[in-house]
């Protein structure tokens, strides 16, 4: 890999030789290497974000690294040739699929990933559950739905969560869009959900906090993710509406879309015993910077 020196980096992105020492110091140049006294920087580093941004909002320290990483790639997106409407199509369909895929297929459908394809395209696959196809089509509709809530910049509230639960759960009418009525368990987790009288309660304390909240937006989507999963609120498919929440707070902020894989479901189920268990909410957020890092320098990296 080729390096710059600090001097070289400041004159390159307009900084003083003193504010890019301590951006290295800070961690949030990726790729940074300290030798003796002195920093060496990849000479492709991308300059961090102006934190200007962030003003009024308090980052822990543990997370200001990675939420650096993450604002400057962003950043960066930003400044690059637009795609064209037929790449960023392309795009938007590629992550629908697998979106759809891995989200379903967390919650136990048996579609493989070619075969959600097919579904979404208006193909049935013999052998293969209505329940499955259901699930597929429904997912789909519902992560349009959110696409359409960002670009009309909706404000997060119960009856939008709904109406996500509504086309998450098409194939059953009866449970959709209504919160759960009786207790319930989470198999395997160290957390037992509120009595269903709670739910509406604590449902609206968790839509009030977003009002006023200090916190960075990938740490209070991440947080907002873990609370509405440890709620419970419907009787089935609140893993796949908590995801689509998820994106559409992340979305609504200027970032991509995450898929949570389900390769990755065995970290993802730790991280919310980890907010059971242990109160820290670390390895949740640092689950979703990482994805969010992943999918920026993709299409960076298509860009070029």
């Amino acid at each position: 890999m080729e390096y710059i020196s600090v001097n070289q980096a400041a004159q390159q992105w307009g900084l003083s030789d003193r504010r890019v020492r301590l951006l290295c110091e800070q961690g949030k140049i990726a790729g940074a290497i300290k030798e003796g006294r002195s920093y060496r920087i990849p000479a492709d580093a991308i300059k961090p974000a102006d934190g200007r941004s962030l003003r009024g909002k308090i980052v822990p320290q543990e997370y200001s690294a990675i939420f650096a990483r993450v604002d400057s790639l962003k950043a960066e997106l930003s400044k690059r040739r637009p795609l064209t409407q037929g790449e960023l199509k392309r795009l938007q369909e590629e992550f629908l699929v697998e979106f759809t895929y891995n989200s379903n297929a967390i919650e136990g459908n048996t579609l493989t990933l070619r075969e959600t394809a097919l579904i979404l395209e208006g193909i049935t696959i013999d052998q293969k559950p209505l329940k499955d196809h259901l699930e597929a089509v429904g997912h789909r509709d519902a992560f349009l739905y959110v696409e359409r809530l960002v670009s009309e910049k909706a404000v997060l509230s119960e009856s939008l969560i709904k109406n996500i639960h509504s086309l998450v759960l098409i194939d059953r009418p009866e449970d959709k869009g209504l919160y759960r009525r009786i207790p319930v368990t989470v198999m395997g987790s160290y957390h037992e959900p509120p009595q269903p009288y709670l739910v509406p309660v604590q449902m609206e304390q968790l839509i009030a906090g977003q009002k006023e909240t200090k916190r960075h937006p990938i740490e209070n989507a991440a947080m907002f993710h873990l609370d509405f999963e440890g709620i419970h609120p419907f009787i089935d498919g609140n893993g796949r509406t908590g995801r689509l929440i998820l994106n559409l707070m992340l979305m609504q902020q200027g970032y991509p879309p995450i898929d949570v894989k389900f390769t990755d479901r065995k970290r993802y189920y730790a991280c919310f015993d980890n907010y059971c268990k242990d109160k820290t909410a670390a390895p949740m957020v640092e689950m979703v910077s990482e994805y969010l890092e992943e999918r920026l320098m993709r299409y960076l990296e298509i860009l070029k």
